[in-house]
């Protein structure tokens, strides 16, 4: 058998996406990872989002921390604190760092937590560092924020504004598989219990080497030098240009939207565009890579008007006329 680190960028992730896909039955592929974004999944309780994100941390070489978000949370128990300590010489302060400082950090059920809290994510997911007592402190290379939340909390829960919801890259929804995939779930989990029973007082059964941190490196130096033809990139301003001007695309969408998506997301669709292409096998991005995340990328930029959410009007509604009102390159 090859060993791992022989192999290049590309079956290496096609590797970890295999295994990832016997962790999850039927869900979305995750490609924060090689977009350099962070992650929210928002879905119905019991939808594995939290199994979802945990599956790519098993299988790759990082270290992975869970932040269970509660509503008596303090932001030093996410970033850390100055401790200090008394020895022999006197006492001095040291950083003793939070599970914020990790590869790959879930943020779970994220809305309840108050937005204190919240806010002490923003600075690790946009600028990649923390500072505690005007000290900063940098994060690994490899660092993503993966948080989840659920759609039907309302008591007790904090939506996260505005600006913290721009920092991730994508806000992918998780609906109930079909039918299929349904049964393909009791099959995995009952063999996974009878695997944990069968080796219970035994010795641990032998997993596959994980895949290197140098893997996603590689492949998103590979994305970086995929071809974006000029007709593309005007592709995505006009998409983003179509959330800030929407009375120039039709009477609903000015009726819709209130606040356009910010210039970041020009930036997240031209990243997600380029991995979504690189995972096809292209060394060119097309338009229908462009559409196959512009859902995930726009819903949570644009605020939409109170008619629009008094009439029940999905975010996804609202980018799927975006789509087809703007001219295709």
């Amino acid at each position: 058998m090859q060993d791992m680190t022989e192999r290049g960028p590309r079956a290496q992730i096609e590797a970890l996406r295999a295994r990832t896909g016997e962790a999850i039955i039927g869900q979305r592929e995750v490609i924060g990872l090689l977009a350099n974004g962070n992650l929210l999944v928002e879905g119905l309780p019991g939808l594995a989002k939290t199994r979802a994100i945990k599956a790519p941390a098993r299988n790759l070489e990082c270290d992975f921390s869970r932040i269970q978000f509660t509503p008596d949370l303090l932001p030093s128990d996410v970033t850390g604190t100055e401790v200090y300590y008394q020895g022999e010489g006197g006492g001095a302060f040291r950083f003793e760092a939070g599970p914020i400082f990790a590869n790959l950090v879930l943020a779970d059920e994220i809305n309840c937590a108050p937005a204190k809290v919240q806010a002490a994510l923003l600075e690790a997911m946009q600028e990649r560092q923390v500072t505690v007592a005007g000290t900063t402190h940098r994060m690994e290379p490899l660092f993503m924020v993966m948080a989840t939340q659920n759609p039907i909390e309302q008591e007790g829960t904090y939506p996260p504004p505005e600006a913290q919801m721009d920092r991730f890259l994508m806000h992918v929804n998780i609906t109930y598989p079909p039918v299929e995939d349904k049964v393909e779930v009791i099959r995995l989990v009952c063999a996974e219990e009878a695997a944990a029973q069968a080796g219970a007082g035994g010795p641990a059964s032998a997993r596959p080497a994980p895949i290197p941190q140098e893997a996603a490196f590689a492949a998103r130096r590979e994305i970086a030098a995929l071809r974006v033809a000029p007709e593309m990139e005007r592709y995505i301003a006009d998409l983003v240009s179509a959330t800030r001007m929407p009375s120039a695309f039709g009477e609903d969408l000015a009726r819709w939207i209130e606040v356009g998506a910010s210039p970041r997301a020009s930036l997240a669709l031209d990243k997600c565009g380029r991995t979504h292409a690189w995972l096809a096998g292209r060394d060119y991005v097309d338009p229908e890579d462009i559409r196959a995340v512009v859902a995930d990328v726009l819903r949570h930029r644009l605020g939409l008007s109170y008619e629009v959410q008094g009439e029940g009007i999905h975010p996804d509604a609202v980018v799927a006329e975006i789509v087809r009102q703007v001219a295709l390159p």
